[in-house]
């Protein structure tokens, strides 16, 4: 698991609580029911209402999933690439048939049963592209949602602060009570500006960039299965592959 969106956000609000802190304050007076209702219902209904019910849905396993998204090591993928290319060259495409069963990642791994079924070369770049296309279309709506809710998430909180201050309003004739109503006020505004840049548009940006990471592993992989299926020499898939790595690595090569 890739551990900076949980370091990042538990940091961020450990910046913010101690902040508080210092400055004399309590935190739990910031813990305010009515405040965080309106500002985290308000904003997911607010996207909500400009989705779809699935989107909405797809919101709470998308935000558990770009907390604990795992480490794209293309690196792997091309070691694996270049081992099968070097069976398939020595005994043949359909000598690979048991060797996919250990293969991991789940595109390579169809990709590859794929031309050891004998499947065109451009149907099955065809195939596979239109695979990343829908990946991609997946991953935009995911992040789109979480930068709605950046979006609309201070706007609400400023809901609550007038609201807040209305009723402030109301109890003039109380001034012994003013202060801690204004102050409750602007709780609603603080957890939409917090929430906003702590937590939603910052996880809009994780998405968009491991979908990033995810689709060069999938382009690179259609490279090497493409390799494979053209009976490519082994050491020349490495030599390729590894030069459409961000960070390129020694790659297993063979002879």
């Amino acid at each position: 698991m890739d551990p900076a969106s949980i370091i990042g956000l538990v940091v961020a609000f450990a910046i913010v609580f101690t902040t508080i802190i210092l400055e004399g304050g309590s935190v739990g007076s910031i813990f305010l029911v009515a405040p965080l209702l309106l500002v985290f219902g308000g904003a997911i209904a607010a996207a909500m209402t400009g989705s779809t019910l699935q989107d909405t849905i797809a919101f709470f396993k998308n935000f558990v999933g770009g907390l604990t998204a795992k480490k794209v090591d293309a690196g792997a993928s091309v070691d694996t690439i270049v081992k099968l290319a070097e069976r398939a060259r020595k005994e043949g495409l359909l000598a690979l048939e048991d060797a996919i069963k250990d293969v991991k990642d789940p595109f390579l791994k169809d990709g590859l049963q794929l031309a050891v079924d004998g499947t065109d070369p451009e149907e099955l770049r065809e195939i596979l592209e239109g695979q990343i296309e829908a990946k991609k279309k997946r991953d935009k709506t995911a992040a789109k949602f979480f930068a709605d809710l950046g979006a609309y998430a201070p706007t609400i909180g400023i809901i609550g602060t007038t609201t807040g201050l209305i009723h402030a309003l109301e109890n003039l004739a109380e001034p012994e009570k003013l202060g801690h109503v204004i102050a409750a006020a602007f709780v609603a505004t603080l957890w939409g500006l917090l929430s906003a840049n702590l937590m939603w548009l910052p996880m809009a940006s994780r998405l968009k960039r491991f979908s990033e990471l995810e689709v060069d592993q999938m382009n690179l992989s259609i490279e090497g299965i493409m390799a494979i299926q053209a009976g490519a020499n082994p050491r020349l898939v490495a030599q390729k592959l590894k030069s459409l790595l961000p960070n390129p690595a020694p790659a297993k090569a063979a002879a």
